[in-house]
């Protein structure tokens, strides 16, 4: 029977498939960080793991290992070469944690458009004046660009609406399959689309190169607001602090970064017209139980050769019997 390797402190639910499942045994480590689950790789016929790495030297150590399961969706994090070398299948949870990312970009949109983190000072340090420099600015009537119109950027730009904001999106795969019935205004220009951007949200993909770089903040209108809740890389961070620096963006919004967590001496830390969240977006309550679920799953699933294979992103042979 099968032997999986936790990796990372999962919701309860999880561990309690584990613990029904029959025949099934496992380890468990809470810490997320790869060296304090690498010793235990080389038993494991199946890994769930959250955001810490998965080297090659790791995967060269898991003998028996046939399915990686990520608690999430992405997948950056894990060496996905080394895994198809091995013709490991590695899996993601589907769409459990859109919702819960849309509102968090929705609530960085609207903290960093009123300055939130200003006016929470103000009123702390005494620095009630602060309000009649008019800093905060209305959503409604907008122009919020969404840089990927996926679940996600669906869910957000329907919660923008509702702010009487008007939504434009970038999405180069929408552009060659067709884009889907709503309330957006598609653009395949995205220079041009940059320049008239009120508010920029980004849930890209991260690719070889930063979506927005040194020459997309050159392009935006000065004092727009950027929102990255997608993945640290998909925007240039030097460029984007130079941004905030200039007042190229007036304010932003971050969930992710370069470096997680950041050094203490990254200059965004310091700057209070910049709201950041600890890589959250998908953190919820109801959404850790539900990717604790799925991940879970799609372990027991493969073994029992019923995974969705929609739900296998590198094309390995998923009968696991």
């Amino acid at each position: 029977m099968p032997h999986v390797l936790v990796a990372g402190k999962l919701h309860p639910s999880g561990i309690a498939l584990l613990d029904q499942a029959p025949g099934v045994t496992y380890d468990y480590v809470e810490e997320v960080s790869e060296p304090s689950y690498a010793s235990l790789i080389g038993k494991a016929d199946g890994l769930v793991i959250r955001t810490q790495p998965l080297s090659a030297p790791t995967v060269d150590k898991a003998h028996n290992l046939r399915i990686v399961s990520r608690h999430g969706v992405g997948y950056d994090s894990v060496d996905l070469p080394a895994l198809n070398k091995r013709g490991i299948a590695l899996a993601v949870v589907g769409d459990v944690n859109s919702v819960s990312v849309a509102e968090h970009a929705m609530m960085l949109l609207l903290a960093a458009g009123k300055r939130t983190l200003r006016a929470d000072r103000a009123v702390r340090e005494k620095g009630w004046n602060w309000r009649n420099k008019l800093e905060a600015s209305e959503l409604a009537g907008k122009r919020l660009l969404i840089l990927g119109y996926g679940r996600i950027g669906r869910h957000l730009a329907r919660m923008a609406a509702g702010f009487s904001m008007e939504v434009e999106a970038y999405d180069p795969f929408l552009e060659k399959i067709g884009w889907p019935d709503g309330q957006v205004r598609p653009t395949c220009d995205l220079d041009t689309a940059l320049g008239r951007a009120d508010a920029i949200s980004v849930h890209a993909p991260k690719g070889e190169m930063p979506l927005i770089g040194a020459h997309e903040f050159g392009l935006i209108k000065r004092g727009a607001v950027l929102i990255n809740t997608a993945r640290g890389g998909v925007v240039d961070e030097p460029a984007l602090i130079e941004a905030l620096r200039t007042g190229t963006l007036a304010a932003a919004g971050l969930d992710v970064f370069d470096e997680e967590p950041p050094t203490p001496d990254n200059p965004l830390l310091a700057m209070d017209q910049v709201i950041l969240t600890p890589h959250i977006a998908g953190l919820t309550a109801e959404c850790g139980e539900r990717m604790a679920v799925s991940s879970v799953k799609n372990v027991l699933d493969f073994f029992e050769s019923k995974i969705d294979p929609a739900l296998v992103v590198n094309g390995a042979e998923i009968d696991g019997k």
